[in-house]
């Protein structure tokens, strides 16, 4: 793994810290699935984690709640908590465990409680300041990459062990 040195204006995640940091962010997010807005905010929420893109979370009630549809689908997270999910169902087009939450963070992620991320891969677009993001490599992980944020980042085949 080598380090991609940032230029000016962009920012390393190899400089995000680990454990991950939690900050506001004024930036515009947009997320469209099927031809809809569900989500726009610019009242988010960033994670900072060491070799992962920002996670963006928006407050619940910038996102359109009815496309939302709860999953059986949970999972743990050493730094926020426990991780629930949702199905977005727009039309005739779903995209499974598509988006996730923290209805109990831990107290230092208690900022992000039912804020809501989405995984990029899974929407017909996502934006941050109207720049569309291409997704964090791999399915697990729900970073969002822009061209202010070099890597490499973890998440592609072979790169679990970094």
């Amino acid at each position: 793994m080598q380090r991609i040195p940032p230029a000016p204006g962009q920012e390393s995640v190899w400089d995000y810290p680990r454990p991950p940091r939690l900050e506001p962010t004024a930036k515009h997010l947009r997320v469209i699935f099927n031809g809809l807005v569900i989500a726009d905010t610019q009242r988010g929420k960033r994670v900072l984690e060491t070799s992962h893109p920002p996670v963006y979370y928006f407050p619940p009630e910038d996102v359109q709640s009815q496309y939302l549809v709860p999953s059986a689908r949970q999972t743990f997270c050493e730094w926020k908590g426990q991780g629930a999910y949702y199905h977005i169902k727009v039309g005739d087009r779903q995209a499974e465990n598509a988006a996730w939450y923290y209805p109990k963070p831990t107290p230092a992620f208690a900022a992000i409680r039912n804020y809501i991320a989405f995984y990029a891969g899974l929407m017909d677009e996502c934006t941050v300041d109207g720049v569309v993001v291409i997704p964090q490599p791999g399915g697990f992980y729900g970073g969002w990459i822009t061209p202010d944020i070099v890597g490499p980042f973890k998440g592609a085949p072979g790169t679990w062990g970094w």
